[in-house]
């Protein structure tokens, strides 16, 4: 027993640890491919196969960490907070381009990967990439889709916007940093918007409200959207 809660222990050290060396490296080299989150993925999932470590016994582990996720999103309210007034006063915009937002990744999504020939069931396990991965998961299962394959997806979206959003955004000349913001908590939730967080509190302000709205939209949306396609033939 007590050598099993030191080896929990020793686990949670050092996932902190190769998180903050890999925050570390990315900023010594500025590469944006050196995301400190796919870095940890990487070196802790080559960690556990090299020294024989399960997932169920990682995942138990760190069960700490896992908890201490919930207070962290609970202060995603203190931007917010700071830029009430100006998201009340913008809230009919703000409201609208979100929610086109959201139809346009569901509509999209679905319609390429059919294009790309993939099955009814990969479909509806991609449709909720753009929300957190706990939401992508229920919404998988109410669609009938792989809520395994739907939390894996909506992970890899999330960091290839927190890697690349920003640049792509200001590449077509997206320059206003409430568009920018609200894009990123759109389309990359949770990952995405820890990166607005660090560029500054407004982007994490409205990156916060993005990811949100878009979650709750997500929701509501994905059984409409899937019944439409489904009756037009097109799923």
């Amino acid at each position: 027993m007590e050598n099993s809660f030191g080896i929990g222990v020793l686990l949670i050290v050092l996932t902190i640890l190769v998180f903050l060396m890999a925050k570390k490296l990315q900023q010594l080299t500025g590469l944006i491919i050196l995301n400190p989150i796919l870095v940890s993925m990487l070196v802790i999932m080559a960690g556990l196969w090299f020294f024989g470590i399960s997932f169920d016994k990682y995942h138990e582990s760190s069960q700490v960490i896992e908890w201490l996720l919930k207070p962290a999103v609970v202060a995603l309210g203190y931007p917010l907070y700071l830029y009430w007034e100006t998201i009340r006063k913008q809230a009919f915009p703000i409201l609208l381009s979100l929610l086109v937002g959201s139809v346009v990744g569901l509509f999209s999504v679905v319609l390429m990967a059919k294009a790309f020939g993939l099955s009814k069931e990969l479909i509806l396990s991609l449709a909720p990439k753009s929300v957190t991965s706990a939401i992508a998961i229920e919404i998988s299962r109410m669609l009938g889709g792989i809520p395994s394959l739907a939390a894996g997806i909506a992970i890899l979206v999330g960091i290839l916007g927190a890697m690349l959003g920003y640049p792509i955004l200001q590449f077509f000349g997206i320059k206003n940093p409430i568009s920018q913001a609200l894009s990123i908590g759109n389309a990359s939730h949770g990952i995405g918007t820890s990166r607005s967080v660090e560029i500054g509190q407004r982007f994490g302000a409205m990156s916060t409200i993005g990811l949100i709205v878009n979650a709750v939209l997500t929701s509501l949306l994905a059984p409409w959207v899937i019944g439409l396609l489904e009756n037009l033939g097109w799923i």
